[in-house]
């Protein structure tokens, strides 16, 4: 739904509201490209300087194909801070269970609206994609939900002190893991790929129009074919405690870049040349 202003209310709307009916992305085609030049649906929030998550996010967004016919389901963690001044429809789930709520929600959507396409977009940290709701996470592959999950990976629990997580790589020494992490990364790319994804791809933002690709790519793809997924880099300088003038930097040393493609997938993406 393209948002507009009820007769009546416009003298009393917010300026920031005026914009986005009036110059929001909404069914417009715009994309990373066009930043800059349009009111985005994320230009504010409350993150910390030089958050990779934050960058992730406003190119994530920039990226969505449908950005009025999509619905955001997210839980608990930096990116659920943020969420509150996204000017796209999101949910906040319980900790964990956002792909739970998102295969009910995708499910329902197409039977309401059987002639239109709706998509239904999980976003979430280490914890909500990896940890606490890796069984949600991985029986919606397996049951081959036609939803895109997408997990800022700032490789600790950002939110809450700077814990450890899976995603956090072996060694690393973090406010609450002071003697090291004593596991290796968990390995999700590869998860994905085997619990049934029809598409994996792993990016940073410090690459903007490739990360805008594979967003579209995962999103368009899990419309017909089923559930996809994308793991975007995003360090975290308060509780890796470098610069934020060095998130960039950091990104380029900690970034991987690739993608999983099956066949169907890659005709799909040949067709509608993704």
């Amino acid at each position: 739904m393209i948002p507009k202003i009820t007769p009546g209310y416009e003298d009393i709307m917010p300026d920031e509201y005026k914009e986005l009916v009036e110059d929001g992305p909404y069914r417009r085609n715009l994309g990373v490209k066009d930043l800059g030049t349009f009111k985005e649906a994320i230009e504010k929030h409350p993150l910390c300087a030089g958050c990779g998550l934050g960058l992730g996010l406003r190119l994530i967004t920039a990226s969505l194909p449908a950005p009025e016919d999509t619905i955001v389901v997210g839980t608990t963690g930096c990116n659920s801070i943020l969420m509150p001044q996204l000017a796209i429809q999101n949910i906040h789930s319980l900790f964990g269970n956002q792909s739970a709520v998102a295969s009910g929600l995708k499910r329902s959507l197409d039977i309401r609206f059987p002639d239109k396409v709706k998509d239904v977009v999980v976003i979430g940290g280490d914890g909500g994609v990896a940890d606490i709701g890796i069984a949600f996470t991985l029986h919606a592959w397996i049951r081959m939900e036609k939803i895109t999950t997408i997990m800022l990976d700032n490789e600790c629990y950002a939110n809450t002190g700077g814990q450890e997580s899976s995603m956090t790589k072996e060694g690393t020494v973090l406010n609450m893991a002071p003697v090291g992490k004593k596991y290796p990364k968990a390995p999700m790319f590869e998860l994905a790929r085997e619990s049934g994804c029809v598409y994996v791809a792993e990016v940073s933002p410090l690459h903007p129009r490739k990360l805008e690709k594979y967003i579209k790519r995962a999103i368009i793809i899990a419309r017909t074919l089923g559930p996809t997924y994308v793991q975007v880099f995003t360090p975290c300088p308060t509780n890796y405690k470098f610069s934020p003038l060095e998130t960039l930097a950091k990104t380029k040393e900690g970034e991987n870049i690739r993608e999983y493609i099956t066949p169907e997938a890659e005709k799909l993406i040949k067709e509608q040349k993704l």
